[in-house]
């Protein structure tokens, strides 16, 4: 599974087209679909996308998610592969439902890529994203292990 990480700030020119950081780029090279979520327009690999509609499928199965939103998820979906040049398509829809305009903000999350409006993301980390992180680190352990620890 590919997975994805930085930021980077980004234009769409003048077609809605996103050029993908280099980074993402072979990871993307087959394709991938489109999704609103959140606050934001995700670009799914697409195993991730399926992994997602599998469990989605699922729950509805089981009664514990309605049809309702499994049309909702496959139906703003959006299939893209990148051109030559490493552009990517955002429909229209989409750049509406995540309030995106000429400027965004493009975040790896790991099995994912999120675009953002810039001023959407800032609200995100109104006290700058170092210093989430810095909270996220010391809040779940993540840091290195204690070296004072005692046995």
């Amino acid at each position: 599974m590919a997975k994805f990480m930085g930021t980077y700030e980004h234009t769409l020119d003048d077609k809605g087209r996103l050029i993908l950081p280099a980074t993402f780029r072979s990871k993307l090279a087959q394709g991938a679909v489109t999704v609103p979520l959140d606050r934001c327009l995700a670009i799914l690999p697409p195993d991730e996308f399926e992994r997602m509609a599998t469990h989605l499928r699922k729950q509805v199965s089981e009664g514990r998610a309605d049809m309702d939103h499994l049309r909702a998820f496959a139906s703003l979906a959006d299939e893209v592969v990148p051109d030559s040049q490493g552009r990517m398509r955002l429909a229209p829809h989409l750049r509406e439902l995540a309030g995106l305009g000429r400027n965004v903000v493009v975040a790896g999350v790991l099995e994912r890529i999120e675009v953002w409006d810039p001023a959407r993301w800032s609200s995100v980390f109104p006290s700058g994203a170092a210093k989430f992180v810095s909270s996220i680190v010391r809040e779940y352990g993540l840091g290195p292990p204690d070296s004072e620890s005692t046995t």
